[in-house]
């Protein structure tokens, strides 16, 4: 990861843990699936974050090993986590022995890696036909109010890399192709969540106080006239989530 992204979510662990979205039930499931994983499996979830999706593949009763370079986030997956292993590691250096894990996953994290080595590394530690998965959350900007949230956040991302772009990953001659599915999402958030969502953002993170404060005002403002709007205190924030899958070629 970029060290000065790296930075930005270290700044904002606690905005992350609180504002983020987990993954939709199904989408989840359609990735467990595929990954043929149970009770006597091992999964990795690499740049696992604070355990947003750890936290959803621990009822499937596999061995989770959850990377995260972090330490902040590590630390609170751990405590949110205890029966899970987390280490220290990178997405292109892996703290695993070769062909040890029967699975691995990278949830909202897959944009921040270096593709090329990344997808070498999990060739390494997959088992023969073991499987890798990306799954990510974007925000649905079908929805007018959803489309001016990102309007209002977007500018500040700059050259740093999108959700969006882990479609044009390239696998080589390592993996199968690719599997796709997309489920529609959302989150219930009221106005305090949704500026932690948007403080969360790496980019948001590491704005100057005032410039970040003025970013977070805008999002208060827009999300509170819609609630207003709409009679109530909480509503539904609304995500697209992709996810996809390939078979590790021998």
């Amino acid at each position: 990861m970029d060290p000065v992204a790296a930075e930005g979510f270290r700044r904002a662990v606690e905005a992350y843990s609180r504002g983020r979205p987990g993954y939709p039930p199904e989408a989840v499931a359609w990735l467990v699936e595929a990954f043929r994983i149970g009770p006597r499996a091992t999964v990795v979830d690499v740049g696992a974050g604070t355990g947003k999706l750890t936290a959803q593949l621990v009822p499937t009763g596999a061995t989770i090993v959850a990377v995260e370079p972090i330490d902040a986030m590590r630390a609170t997956l751990m405590v949110d986590l205890p029966t899970v292993t987390a280490l220290a590691g990178t997405a292109e250096a892996l703290p695993l022995e070769t062909a040890s894990a029967d699975a691995i996953v990278a949830a909202q994290a897959f944009h921040w890696f270096n593709a090329r080595l990344t997808v070498a590394e999990f060739h390494r530690v997959l088992r023969p036909g073991g499987r890798l998965g990306v799954i990510w959350n974007e925000p649905d900007t079908s929805v007018d109010w959803a489309m001016e949230l990102d309007a209002i956040v977007e500018p500040y991302r700059g050259e740093g890399p999108h959700p969006r772009s882990q479609r044009d990953a390239e696998l080589g001659d390592l993996f199968g192709p690719l599997q796709h599915a997309d489920f529609s999402h959302a989150q219930l958030v009221d106005v305090a969540t949704l500026r932690d969502r948007v403080a969360s953002m790496s980019f948001v993170a590491l704005l100057p106080d005032n410039e970040r404060g003025r970013v977070l005002d805008r999002v208060a403002a827009l999300v509170a006239c819609h609630s207003a709007t709409a009679g109530r205190a909480t509503f539904l924030l609304p995500y697209r989530t992709n996810a996809f899958w390939a078979e590790r070629l021998a």
